[in-house]
Parts: structure tokens; sequence; C-alpha cells
């Protein structure tokens, strides 16, 4: 007896099972289109914004197309997908029209000469932004100084000592009211503690450092807390069995496990506040001059520079609108460098299966 095996026919379920589709190539070139059109819009007399309006259109296409040969259930879900990504590109725009207009005005204006001088006794074309660099560096720098310590240690105070006690809900609340305090309240509080010392005028690079350190710290003790978060309490569990004391779990289990979340937010949070200029101007000033001192008179800063400079141009005003343009290129490319350093330290410190 012999037993023949036949293969059964999936024709007609097969087909019921996965439906009409679109073709392949219909919904890439569509998009194709749309962004065809959306950049026709900003080359030519038809204008951005009805370019911009003309390809959502275009590309809303899809899900039309799709109601009409998929159905209604993968027609919503092309809508959707359609909805997320104009969104994603509507973000973007503002991004990359900041980056155009940047990069194309301040381009010009970078030279050796740019990085290595000062304003002082300049008038008209020449000098550069080394003061304004040398001030945005040192003043940062003495912020982060004041704003690591504190913000970590507040972090670690949360999640390893104060748990829920009342202590560790207020000073939550707290960080989260400072987290919303406007910069130009930060310049005014450090101007004010600063005249109970020094007297009316005072303007002290290191008053500067003090005023951003108010917006930094809660950033870093909301960006540490959430890591410290994340270690899990298996590791803590490990070392307390093994008759390790609480500190030295701590610092030897908890914060290398969480080191480069850490890290990366420290960086952003020195990213965030690196181009703030209204507390600089109250407390830190403005001058023409080099000065390395924190505790000895005013300090130039990058964004500080780039606000006097388009403010008070003189006569003639395009050499200072171009050192304007380039100042603010400048503080661009410090910015975009630390996240890109809080990137690599994120993907080279962290545990090696969350890479």
């Amino acid at each position: 007896m012999t037993t023949t095996l036949t293969r059964p026919a999936t024709t007609g379920l097969g087909a019921d099972l996965r439906g009409r589709r679109l073709p392949t190539w219909g919904p890439p070139v569509l998009w194709t289109l749309a962004a065809v059109t959306a950049l026709a819009g900003f080359l030519t007399p038809l204008g951005a914004v009805r370019g911009i309006l003309l390809a959502w259109c275009v590309a809303a296409i899809v899900p039309v197309w799709s109601t009409v040969v998929e159905g209604r259930r993968k027609a919503t879900d092309r809508l959707v997908t359609h909805l997320v990504a104009s969104a994603f590109v509507l973000a973007l725009i503002p991004l990359v029209s900041i980056l155009i207009t940047v990069v194309g005005k301040g381009t010009s204006a970078l030279s050796a000469e740019f990085f290595s001088y000062s304003m002082r006794n300049v008038v008209g074309e020449g000098g550069g932004i080394y003061h304004g660099i040398i001030g945005t560096l040192l003043i940062t720098g003495a912020a982060a100084v004041i704003s690591v310590p504190i913000g970590l240690f507040t972090a670690i105070y949360l999640i390893e000592y104060g748990n829920d006690s009342r202590l560790a809900s207020a000073i939550r609340f707290l960080v989260d009211v400072m987290t919303g305090i406007p910069s130009i309240v930060a310049g005014l509080f450090a101007y004010s503690l600063f005249v109970l010392f020094f007297g009316e005028g005072v303007r002290l690079g290191i008053g500067g450092s003090v005023a951003l350190s108010v917006l930094m710290i809660p950033v870093v003790v909301r960006s540490c807390e959430e890591m410290l978060k994340l270690v899990p309490n298996e590791l803590r569990e490990a070392s307390y069995a093994l008759g390790v004391p609480k500190w030295r779990t701590v610092v030897k289990v908890v914060l290398p496990t969480a080191l480069a979340g850490i890290v990366t937010g420290i960086t952003l949070a020195i990213a965030r506040v690196i181009g703030e200029t209204a507390p600089l101007l109250i407390i830190a000033g403005m001058t023409d001059s080099v000065n390395f001192n924190l505790f000895d008179g005013r300090m130039q800063t990058l964004p500080v520079f780039t606000y006097s400079a388009l403010m008070n141009p003189g006569v003639p005003a395009e050499p200072s609108i171009e050192r304007a343009w380039g100042a603010a290129l400048v503080l661009l490319l410090i910015v975009m460098a630390l996240n890109l350093v809080a990137r690599l330290v994120s993907h080279f410190f962290s545990p090696q299966g969350e890479r």
C-alpha cells in the first residue's frame, strides 16, 4: 500500500489572510515626491509654507490609497504613521533652519585671529572671541564644580537613604520647583548674594558660576536620581549579603553601575547652562579684555558677547554682526561637542548588555 502526500492548497485561505496590498514601490515614490515638493517650496517662489503643505497633501495620498486597496484597518495604521512622521519633520524644520542660518552666517568669521585675539582696543574690523571662550570655560567649569557634588550627593541621599521620608519628599518638591526657575531669577539671586559681601555694582565671574549652578543643580539631581533608580536592587542585596557596609556598596557597586548615565546627565546639564545669557549679564557683566581670575572683575562669555555685539554693533555695524554670528556658531559647536561626548560616554561605559 502506498501513501501519496499532497500539498494543501493555500490559494484561497492565504489570499484571504494576506489581503490586497499596495504595490511595494507606491509609498516610497509618493514620499520622495513629497520631499521634492517641499524642497521646491524652499528653492522657488512657491514659498516654504505652501511647499510644506503641498508635500503633506502628497504624502497623505498613501493612507487614502490604502483605504481603497487594503481596507480601513491598514489605512488607519498608515494614517497614524503619516501623522507621526509629519510631526517629526515639523520638529526638525526649526532645528535644520537654525543650523543652516548659523553655519551660513558664522563660517565667514572663523579664522585664527578670531580664536586667538580679544576685543581690547579693537574698533571696526578685527578682534576675536578669545576672551569670551576663556570666560565661558572658566565660569561653566566652576559652575560644574559647584553643582556636580551637590547634585550627585543629593541624588544618592534620595535613592539610598531618604527613601519615602518627609525630608526626601520635601527635597524632591524643591528640586521640581528649582527646575522651573527662570534664568533671570537665578542671576538676581546671585547678584543679591554677592551684594551682601561686595556692595552695589559687583561684577564677578564666580557670581556667574553661582547663578549657573542654581540652574544646573536640579538637572543634575534629577538625571542622577533616575540613573540610580535603574541599578537593580539585587546588586545591592548581594553586596549586603557579603557584609559590605552601605556606604561602600554605594561607592563600589551602585555608582560604577550607573556611571555612564550619571556622566551623560552631568554633561547634558552643562550643555543646558553654557548658553545662558541673562544671569551672566547681571552678575558677570561684559568686558573686552581677557580675565583669568573668577574672583576679580568682569568676565566675558560667548552668549553675552553675541548679545552685546548685536545690540551695540557700533559703526560700521557689519564686522560686529559678523563676529556675533561667529560666536554663536562656536557656542553651537561647543554644545554639539558636549552632546557627542555624552553619547560616547554612554556607549563605552554602559554595561555590555545595554550597548
